[in-house]
């Protein structure tokens, strides 16, 4: 049964976009010993370390995509991640190039050997874990990620950790951060992204609408059915070309909005560290040619 727990500062990370941003972002000259690639593991366990060692929680989850395209988000708005999948055995899979495919079960082991519990849910995405475990965590949390969507999050409870530029040089996003960089609070971020769109989630958000003028349609209205209801009444103040481009995506923002919003209450186990098992991350250290990578991880989870 979900329900709050006190976990004590929580760094809630979003692992697969830690290993993407790794693989891409780390040369792909790193190889363990027999020529295995490593690089997104060893940029992974770099980054983890880094903001451990820097923010000091008390606990440390790594979310994970058990379904990384759910169905029922799918059956909302058929082009979300369209564009990512391909067909392998017959049946869709996400599209990933075959050095990080090998990576991903190497970088579980490793987690593992960490004591760092990783938490999925079926049908779900690893976003929808991280906003169930900041909603049920009665202390802080740190939200990794370099998804925007995640925005939705900031709270006086919850901060997000936004990576999508740097590890090194992230920003914390915050409420007040939120209206000060996009004019939007937190609870209204949802409608925001689905009027801007995004085009890596297969989500076209409303076509002639941006950022600026997103911000000032949620400023103005209380909902996006208010918005609807405003492009319908000929008598209300809104723009001619603006009532349009509502008008003309009315079927698209409801379920765009379900597809956007995080579950906020998965029935999910709460996160524990079983403390580093030392001799077997080393030893996958060594047979993996991880080098300071693995020792920085053990150094800072211990």
């Amino acid at each position: 049964m979900w329900q709050h727990v006190r976990m004590g500062t929580l760094m809630a990370f979003d692992t697969s976009y830690l290993y993407f941003r790794a693989y891409f972002g780390v040369p792909s000259s790193f190889r363990a010993p027999d020529g295995t690639p490593v690089n997104a593991v060893r940029g992974t366990l770099d980054f983890i370390a880094r903001l451990v060692s820097q923010y000091g929680p008390d606990q440390v989850a790594c979310a994970w995509d058990d379904d990384w395209r759910p169905q029922w988000r799918v059956d909302l708005v058929p082009s979300y991640k369209a564009h990512r999948v391909v067909e392998v055995a017959g049946a869709e899979a996400e599209q990933v190039e075959a050095d990080l495919s090998i990576q991903v079960p190497l970088i579980r082991e490793c987690l593992d050997a960490l004591g760092l519990p990783v938490v999925g849910a079926a049908e779900h995405e690893a976003d929808d874990v991280l906003a169930s475990l900041a909603a049920a965590n009665d202390s802080h949390t740190f939200v990794v990620t370099g998804d925007r969507d995640l925005f939705q999050l900031a709270s006086a409870d919850t901060s997000v950790v936004y990576i999508a530029r740097s590890v090194a040089k992230h920003e914390v996003v915050t409420p007040d951060l939120l209206v000060e960089k996009y004019g939007v609070s937190p609870d209204r971020y949802v409608d925001f992204a689905v009027l801007r769109g995004d085009p890596s989630d297969g989500l076209p958000g409303v076509k002639g609408i941006g950022e600026k003028s997103a911000a000032s349609l949620v400023t103005t209205y209380p909902s996006l059915s208010a918005m609807l209801a405003a492009a319908e009444d000929p008598s209300s103040p809104m723009a001619k070309a603006m009532r349009a481009k509502l008008l003309a995506a009315a079927d698209y923002l409801e379920p765009a909005r379900q597809v956007v919003a995080c579950v906020l209450d998965l029935p999910l186990p709460t996160p524990t560290r079983r403390g580093v098992d030392e001799q077997r991350a080393a030893e996958l250290g060594e047979r993996l040619g991880l080098g300071g990578s693995m020792t920085r991880a053990i150094a800072a989870l211990s």
